[in-house]
């Protein structure tokens, strides 16, 4: 099947691919800038509210573990226009809810549908492009999934100030049922189906332990790390995420194949991913925060602040990709991290009130950085793994990239608060805005930290003929 379609849909393929993984990502930072009107609309703390941040990444990073599975249970089409009527089902749920408890839900049934998208799309590539044009197209899909969170706010701004929050998911609705007609006519399956059994102790393992995990750090923001609650989520997650590890290793036919731990690259590749990640996700959620806390700015300004830098990295993406398949990973993570690195430390005085300008300058130098390292490091880490690893290694990168976010979201939120509290003690009298001013400098530096990090391991990557050698295995 495979190769009666792949010489003659490959483009149509991938377009109709990037358009789902484009309104997938976009719809779980869409809400970033708006939390504020629903806690107004519902009445809700920010603690709750940051929950429709949190509670999508915490779902997918309970599910995507279980794609593995799924892609070789399912065909491509089944599997992709399922994850696509998910998400339809819990944007109309979300446009007409009428409390939180429906609008979580709605969320929810979201991120069940965007789970399948990233790891399948991912797994498509590496099936049905060789290996010296990979680069290439993850670089067409990198312009999806950094073009759609980077302007993400800059809508949900303008939706919010001159409209109702519902239209956040009105507009998205008929996007959605768009794709999925599409896919019904010209998506067609590129990998052969296998009837697979589900390993349901597996399967409950991985979500006790990962949802553990992810409930812990996501609570400590508020609770504190010295809660008992989330003490004991962090260390029941890890307990049981040891005996699931241990249950994978010792499969015949695991949930989740840990031996692509086995190869060096994929394995720096993945913890180069969790860094980046962290800071990624961090920078989206607190960006928008001190502007609109700490400067007052509008959701709209907000937005518009970061949308020169979406831009840019939508420009560059492809352009990265192509690079990747001429040089390899190791030249583009470093240029990538020289300009992630200062544009962390550009935002570590905040207290000075940098201008919009700067600000924005800022952001785009961020942008052009991650866009030498996002799709590189994922095609990077998947290129060293033989075909028969590709599915779990695509499952493998998301989770981590999936529990790397919240992770970073909450332990940057964490500083965020515990700084500015600390602040505000301080400084007694001083303007409340001040506090968490620099609050955001103190959270920019830990960031700054981990960029600095990453840059010290991607100087250990091997080199590029050692990391491709996998693809004859």
């Amino acid at each position: 099947m495979e190769h009666t379609h792949t010489a003659i849909n490959k483009k149509l393929l991938l377009f109709i691919l990037i358009l789902g993984c484009f309104l997938s990502t976009l719809n779980q930072t869409l809400l970033n800038v708006a939390l504020s009107n629903f806690m107004e609309a519902f009445d809700v703390t920010a603690t709750t509210v940051q929950w429709l941040s949190t509670g999508f990444m915490l779902v997918n990073g309970v599910l995507i573990p279980v794609t593995a599975f799924l892609m070789k249970r399912f065909s491509t089409r089944q599997l992709f226009i399922s994850a696509m009527l998910f998400l339809l089902a819990g944007t109309v749920l979300c446009a007409a809810a009428v409390n939180f408890p429906l609008l979580m839900a709605g969320r929810m049934i979201q991120a069940a549908g965007a789970a399948i998208i990233m790891p399948l799309m991912m797994s498509i590539v590496m099936f049905i492009f060789p290996l010296e044009k990979r680069g290439s197209a993850m670089g067409l899909i990198g312009f999806a999934m950094i073009f759609a969170p980077a302007i993400a706010p800059t809508l949900a701004g303008f939706v919010v100030e001159y409209s109702s929050w519902r239209w956040l998911f009105i507009g998205l609705a008929p996007l959605v049922a768009i794709v999925i007609l599409l896919a019904f006519k010209y998506l067609v399956n590129v990998s052969e189906t296998q009837k697979a059994k589900l390993d349901y102790v597996s399967v409950i393992l991985s979500t006790i332990g990962f949802g553990a995990i992810l409930y812990g750090f996501s609570t400590a923001g508020n609770k504190g790390w010295g809660d008992g609650i989330v003490l004991l989520s962090l260390f029941i997650g890890t307990v049981v995420l040891v005996a699931f590890s241990m249950k994978q290793i010792k499969s015949a036919d695991p949930l989740l194949n840990l031996t692509v731990f086995t190869y060096k690259m994929f394995t720096m590749t993945s913890i180069i991913n969790i860094l980046v990640t962290m800071m990624m996700y961090a920078d989206m959620i607190l960006l928008p925060i001190y502007l609109q806390t700490g400067r007052g700015f509008t959701a709209f300004e907000a937005g518009l602040l970061l949308l020169p830098g979406a831009i840019v990295n939508a420009f560059l993406s492809p352009v990265t990709g192509k690079l990747y398949d001429r040089l390899g990973a190791k030249p583009l993570f470093i240029i990538g991290l020289l300009f992630v690195i200062p544009s962390m430390w550009a935002v570590t005085d905040l207290a000075s009130d940098p201008s919009f300008f700067y600000l924005m300058i800022r952001t785009i130098i961020l942008r052009i950085g991650l866009s030498f390292i996002t799709m590189p490091l994922n095609t990077a880490g998947l290129n060293a793994l033989p075909k028969v690893l590709t599915n779990h290694g695509s499952a493998v990168n998301n989770t981590v990239r999936q529990i790397a976010g919240a992770i970073g979201t909450a332990v940057v939120m964490t500083i965020f608060t515990a700084r500015s509290s600390a602040y505000s003690t301080e400084l007694g009298e001083a303007p409340a805005n001040l506090s968490s001013v620099l609050g955001a400098s103190d959270a920019y530096y830990f960031m700054m930290i981990l960029a600095v990090i990453a840059l010290g391991l991607t100087l250990f990557l091997p080199q590029r003929k050692t990391a491709a050698k996998a693809e004859n295995a």
